[in-house]
């Protein structure tokens, strides 16, 4: 774990099973694949390439009634993880009917049902106030039930203790949008974990020339709320950093603030070719790639075989390959699909 501003959130996490980690490293391997899958499909599509600790680590062991508000880098895996389809998933990007959105959204939309809030603007920041009142409700629902006409808050409801996790780029922590909901959400100590998923540039310019903090998280002191920096890279450190935080929150202490430091081996975008970016640091970041770095430290504790891993890597393959398939043979959206009926109204 890297540097952490306040011991509330380093509170050791339950205990992860060797089939937890082998699920954690299944995902992290499930999320390259099909970002770069997404990566072929659409040349504007936003690659996750050397994130995937810092976004399967945040997400991983959330309760089904919890709320997660992701960066729009990464999400298909968060979707994934909350029980979505992954042929719909690949519909989205390739705008075809069975899409969750029908082919009437961007591909970054995800399904409500499954706990996953949607964007609701091609504009960087707007699920942080969406994150924010989702938190409010849980809140809500906590006060609510405080009333001397409702049961006992005791911790038993699931009302009790819903969270939310918010995650988003080092860009958008600059957005006025980032500091209104963290002022709010520290106001009212709502169940929010804030998680910025720092990759260091914001497009093609780097952090250092728009941050006048050393890290993102340095910025929690100033709402009153924990910070954590932590490195993004390694997904037992982000897991350990956003679960003490959650568990933070269902105590009903309010938000947290964590600064996960990583980087995008790719650009900005998939055709991106990212030659705003100094060669010898992209080496040494790709030298830290987050998926065989995990790799090796489940060989070396003994929880997989090398081959074992293999095998797993081949079958996430597989999965993919089926799943694209069958989204490449649905229709593509037509008028039904797009709703017409539901957008416009004709006056003959």
């Amino acid at each position: 774990m890297g540097a952490v501003n306040s011991p509330e959130v380093t509170r050791t996490r339950p205990a992860l099973t060797p089939a937890d980690l082998l699920e954690l490293y299944r995902l992290m391997a499930l999320c390259r694949t099909l970002e770069s899958a997404c990566a072929e499909l659409n040349p504007r599509w936003f690659p996750a390439e050397g994130e995937e600790a810092t976004i399967v680590g945040s997400c991983y062991g959330l309760r089904p009634d919890d709320v997660v508000a992701p960066h729009y880098r990464g999400p298909f895996i968060i979707y994934l993880m909350r029980g979505a389809d992954l042929a719909r998933l690949f519909g989205q990007a390739l705008g075809k009917s069975i899409g969750y959105a029908r082919g009437r959204a961007v591909p970054f939309t995800g399904p409500v049902k499954v706990g996953v809030t949607p964007w609701v603007a091609g504009d960087l920041g707007t699920s942080l106030s969406v994150a924010l009142g989702v938190a409010l409700s849980f809140w809500y629902d906590r006060q609510m039930r405080r009333s001397p006409h409702s049961p006992p808050l005791d911790g038993t409801h699931p009302a009790d203790e819903r969270a939310v996790v918010c995650t988003f780029g080092d860009g958008t922590a600059n957005r006025g949008d980032f500091h209104e909901a963290l002022n709010m959400a520290a106001l009212w100590k709502l169940p929010i974990v804030y998680v910025c998923q720092n990759n260091r540039y914001a497009i093609s310019l780097e952090s250092r020339k728009y941050l006048p903090v050393a890290t993102v998280a340095d910025r929690a002191a100033g709402y009153g709320i924990p910070g954590a920096t932590v490195d993004g890279n390694d997904i037992l450190a982000v897991h350990d950093a956003v679960q003490a935080a959650v568990a933070r929150a269902r105590r009903g202490e309010g938000p947290s603030l964590i600064d996960a430091q990583t980087y995008r081996l790719r650009g900005h975008w998939a055709e991106d070719a990212a030659d705003y970016r100094p060669e010898a640091e992209a080496a040494s970041w790709r030298e830290r790639d987050p998926l065989p770095r995990f790799e090796r430290r489940l060989v070396e504790i003994g929880a997989a075989a090398a081959d074992n891993l293999v095998r797993l890597r081949e079958q996430v393959a597989a999965e993919v390959d089926a799943a694209l398939d069958r989204a490449r043979q649905a229709p593509d959206a037509g008028p039904a699909d797009l709703g017409l009926d539901e957008v416009l109204a004709w006056r003959g």
